[in-house]
């Protein structure tokens, strides 16, 4: 039995999410999932309760996977050369037979059984199954049959989420002369979450976020601009696997996504921490302008860029702190900052 000081720690949780329960019900939202939360079987268990509440309180969630670790295992097994050029894997047809296997068959199917072992629905698929995802070969075939996303096409997904499943999709396509490819399944996750409107696109990671020095996790940039984003890659501070994450939640914004997270999959709920609580848990860019969330586009049938003004401001502004329990400390520390930052 919960002690009185637990139970009220409880209600003051619930108490909090309720807004963002409101705000999110019947709203999209895009999982890329990933790193130690797919190995760990305590974390496992958590992403999966997660998506399960997610669905339950009236969100409709998609999720999205790789399984890098998984096929390098089943390459060394087979005794299959991996290869890498600028960290990405050599696909040759042997290759990806393997990364097809694994990827549309046995990972797959384990998130969508653990998924289904507590209490929703989920189904599996991959970027060929109606169509879903057309591949193109990356850089004239540079890399083999590695892809990127050609084109998206959502029609597939609308009954499953209308009819309350949970679709959960490897990063497995063809491209238009039929040929399999794998492709960065952060990347199939940011475009899908652009051509389906998503209200948020939330990576998981085996970092905190975005750092701005990679060996200390206290440099986490809790909030960053899609300005910012291109200066920190041109800089060379966001580099290797967590480029791409960054490039694709950049791409998605710029496509009308209302928000995008990066966020450590190795804390358990991370999903729940960073979708019903105030202060979140990774990286994430500041409140859009009102006439680009996805209540509006949806009721007047617009797009951000219909309004090009209001959209640079939307890219080009910032956002600062306005609220009652702000302290004189708070105030200097917001006008120092944007003070340094014109300067």
């Amino acid at each position: 039995m919960l002690s009185l000081a637990r139970a009220t720690e409880v209600a003051q949780v619930l108490s909090e999410a309720l807004p963002y329960i409101q705000k999110f019900a019947g709203r999209t939202i895009v999982v890329k999932y990933g790193g130690n939360a797919m190995t760990d079987e305590d974390l496992k268990a958590s992403f999966a309760r997660d998506i399960v509440l997610m669905q339950a309180v009236g969100m409709r969630p998609i999720v999205v996977h790789g399984g890098g670790p998984q096929i390098g295992d089943l390459l060394e097994r087979l005794n299959i050369e991996s290869k890498f050029i600028d960290g990405m894997r050599v696909t040759t047809e042997e290759t990806m037979d393997v990364v097809e296997m694994v990827l549309a068959g046995r990972v797959n199917k384990q998130i969508v059984s653990g998924i289904n072992n507590h209490g929703s629905l989920a189904v599996g698929l991959c970027g060929i199954d109606g169509g879903l995802i057309e591949a193109r070969t990356l850089g004239g075939g540079s890399h083999g049959l590695v892809g990127e996303v050609a084109k998206v096409n959502t029609k597939i997904l609308s009954p499953l989420l209308e009819e309350g499943y949970v679709p959960v999709i490897s990063s497995v396509a063809n491209s238009s002369d039929g040929r399999s490819h794998n492709i960065n399944a952060d990347t199939v996750a940011g475009e899908l979450a652009a051509a389906l409107g998503a209200e948020k696109l939330i990576l998981l990671t085996d970092t905190p976020g975005i750092l701005r020095n990679e060996n200390d996790p206290s440099s986490l940039i809790e909030k960053i601009r899609l300005s910012e984003a291109r200066e920190l890659i041109d800089k060379g501070i966001v580099k290797a696997g967590m480029r791409p994450k960054v490039e694709c939640c950049i791409r998605s914004l710029a496509q009308g996504v209302n928000a995008a997270h990066i966020i450590d999959g190795r804390t358990p709920h991370a999903l729940l921490l960073e979708v019903f609580t105030d202060a979140g848990i990774g990286t994430r860019p500041p409140t859009h302008a009102i006439h680009t969330l996805s209540y509006y586009t949806d009721k007047y049938k617009t797009c951000p860029q219909d309004y090009p003004s209001a959209w640079a401001a939307n890219i080009c502004g910032f956002s600062i702190p306005i609220f009652p329990g702000l302290t004189e400390e708070d105030q200097e520390y917001v006008v120092n900052t944007i003070s340094k930052t014109l300067n």
